[in-house]
């Protein structure tokens, strides 16, 4: 049985990766719409039509960048005229700038809180605009393992992670009296991600004095189950959280890190 029959939902971050993957397993659990965004148009149209062709669902891809309160309050109107309500946001969208706290710069210290933390925050106001009257809703974050325990040479993401859990509990708190759930995942390492294979692997060498396999390796060395995070087992955790299944959880960051983080 499919659990999210006929519901409707907004992905960010949604042209290619985990918000791709994301995406089409709601599709696939029977969402009835589903509208993904992305900062590159182009890909993100492509991978809506993909998306639909593949299951049935209506989807449509929108250019959006979620740091723009206006061009959120539209994506979400467009969901609205599409599908007439908006059960689901899974806040997906973000970035990754790397680098030692003697050579950060404070323009990727900002780029980087404004797209992952001040993102999160104006799309989920948004959704809960629309929510709030039909007192019913599923928001959830895309947070990380960087949101319980600080990363190397890596403070600007972790730092907005953080900021991620304290903003998922307290909007929690703030739309719990209106049937809405407020809640983040924490994937582990995607090391056969989009993100890794195009940016974080190169990164995290240049600034670690490591090869790509010394990398690969050193990450999967921490990871008590052996391996890194897969895309279904993001989507399974998303899944339940977006299903009645879930239906007694809110405020909480679920890890999905193979015992690397158990806090």
């Amino acid at each position: 049985m499919r659990r999210l029959e006929g519901q409707a939902a907004i992905v960010t971050g949604a042209a290619q990766g985990l918000g791709e993957a994301i995406a089409r397993r709601l599709a696939q659990e029977g969402c009835s719409g589903v509208a993904l965004c992305d900062v590159n148009e182009p890909k993100v149209k492509e991978t809506a039509a993909a998306i639909a062709a593949e299951t049935g669902c209506t989807a449509f891809g929108m250019k959006t960048d979620v740091t723009n309160d206006q061009e959120v309050a539209a994506l979400v109107q467009a969901a609205m005229d599409q599908f007439g309500k908006l059960d689901i946001l899974v806040a997906n969208a973000g970035i990754l700038r790397s680098g030692d706290i003697l050579d950060l710069s404070p323009s990727d210290w900002r780029l980087v809180i404004e797209v992952n933390l001040t993102g999160y925050f104006l799309c989920a106001q948004a959704a809960a605009r629309v929510m709030v009257p039909r007192k019913s809703g599923k928001i959830i974050q895309i947070n990380s393992k960087s949101g319980k325990k600080g990363s190397f040479r890596n403070s600007a993401y972790a730092s907005s992670k953080f900021g991620g859990i304290g903003l998922t509990q307290s909007i929690a708190l703030d739309l719990a009296p209106h049937g809405i759930r407020v809640n983040a995942v924490c994937p582990g390492n995607l090391l056969d991600g989009t993100l890794w294979q195009q940016s974080l692997y190169e990164q995290y060498a240049r600034n670690q004095g490591l090869t790509v396999e010394q990398v690969r390796a050193k990450y999967e060395q921490q990871v008590p189950l052996g391996r890194g995070c897969t895309y279904d087992d993001v989507c399974n955790v998303v899944v339940f959280l977006a299903s009645d299944e879930s239906s007694y959880m809110t405020g909480q960051a679920i890890n999905v890190t193979g015992g690397q983080e158990m806090r």
